[in-house]
């Protein structure tokens, strides 16, 4: 159990907000629920209160009970570490791999790899887990952010809610877009007859904001290599926007056409290339580049030697 004493110096805040400004390695939410749980003493009576007003001179103490373990088991699944410090760590996710469990798929995530790489998380939440800031689809390949602490899931959380996190994919989609970039702006919500893929819907029919630049890489006859930058993060939403243009990703088996390339892929040819954040404890930039599947490779390859043939 670790405490904190603190005596304040500011009149008239709330009480969880002055302890998510004295304690900024906890969330507001953590804060709250600390609060509702009887670990809080203002001048030394449990206050169970969020909305009390705290006055200069009071004195706080606060308990913070050790992380309860997660329920989900560890798992010796082999991982591609980028980068890894006592804050964050980048992976380099390969296809076939569920980042989150969920039912259909309740063990054998990333989650599980990285409960078993990170045996001491010191928990977010009041709980023993690794922060998951985004998310990568099951056959995505590519770089994804880890929040090892706290106070890490919140800084790259609010990175990617300000834009100031970039996400950049590179992607072979078929056909061959008349502009060398573009941007597609449209939003994107659950399909309205098949529950299980997502579709381009409007905002007052359930759509959420989702922007999706583009830009070719590279030309290859019937095909394109194109690099996607994100500026939000839908579900599914590269895949949705590409196919809404005219342009889906070659092997996607929920949004692409079902043509054979003759060149075996677990699933789309979407790759999380690089990812530029800031540390949330040096306030650097940091660039993580994320090497390319081999299947990806052999794909561009063969799409190469045959634009070479003709």
């Amino acid at each position: 159990m670790n405490k904190v004493n603190l005596k304040v110096e500011q009149e008239n805040l709330r009480l969880d907000r002055y302890l998510s400004q004295a304690l900024a390695e906890l969330s507001r939410s953590r804060i709250q629920q600390l609060i509702e749980q009887g670990n809080v003493q203002l001048n030394h009576q449990i206050c169970n209160s969020k909305k009390t007003i705290v006055k200069q001179g009071d004195k706080i103490s606060l308990e913070i009970p050790p992380p309860a373990p997660l329920e989900l088991k560890p798992e010796s699944i082999p991982l591609n570490i980028l980068y890894e410090d006592d804050q964050i760590l980048i992976l380099n996710k390969p296809a076939g791999l569920v980042v989150h469990p969920a039912p259909g798929h309740p063990d054998g995530t990333l989650v599980n790899a990285v409960l078993a790489h990170c045996p001491n998380l010191p928990g977010i939440g009041g709980v023993q887990r690794p922060g998951i800031v985004h998310r990568l689809d099951k056959d995505t390949t590519g770089a994804i952010a880890i929040a090892k602490t706290e106070l890490a899931h919140q800084h790259l959380q609010a990175q990617l809610k300000a834009k100031t996190a970039r996400r950049e994919y590179l992607g072979i989609v078929y056909g061959a877009p008349s502009q060398s970039d573009g941007t597609v702006n449209l939003p994107i919500g659950r399909h309205p007859v098949d529950r299980k893929k997502m579709a381009v819907v409007p905002v007052e029919k359930g759509g959420r904001e989702a922007i999706t630049h583009w830009q070719i890489k590279e030309r290859l006859g019937n095909f394109t290599l194109m690099q996607f930058q994100l500026e939000t993060g839908r579900t599914h939403q590269i895949r949705v926007h590409s196919t809404h243009i005219g342009h889906p990703i070659v092997g996607d088996p929920v949004y692409g056409s079902g043509r054979s390339l003759k060149v075996n892929l677990t699933g789309q040819a979407l790759h999380a290339w690089r990812l530029k954040l800031i540390h949330p404890i040096s306030q650097e930039w940091m660039e993580f580049c994320a090497p390319l599947p081999e299947e990806f490779t052999k794909l561009l390859t063969v799409l190469q030697k045959r634009v070479a043939f003709t």
